[in-house]
């Protein structure tokens, strides 16, 4: 049975989001400012989805989703180096 898991971030002023449908056939959807901006299947537990905000110049940016084991978590990978930050669930 598929379930889906929302989580989001604002980052450098703008809103990213982050659907995790969980199930038979996983996918990750990102919107930026609520224009999907990536998406892709995962085929390990994992997957990194890049995507860019709309700052001048475009800043990319990298949200990595975990399926498990438990309940999935997405994080937002502002720079290779830099410390990843964690997308809050949303509950709809």
């Amino acid at each position: 049975m598929s379930r889906r898991h929302h989580f989001h971030i604002d980052h450098l002023g703008h809103s990213v989001s982050a659907t995790v449908q969980t199930g038979h056939r996983a996918v990750v959807e990102i919107l930026v400012d609520g224009k999907e901006t990536g998406h892709a299947t995962p085929k390990d537990d994992s997957v990194t989805v890049p995507v860019e905000l709309p700052t001048d110049p475009p800043t990319t940016v990298t949200v990595r989703a975990t399926m498990g084991p438990g309940e999935p978590r997405c994080l937002l990978l502002a720079t290779a180096d830099g410390e990843p930050q964690e997308m809050a669930p949303r509950p709809y």
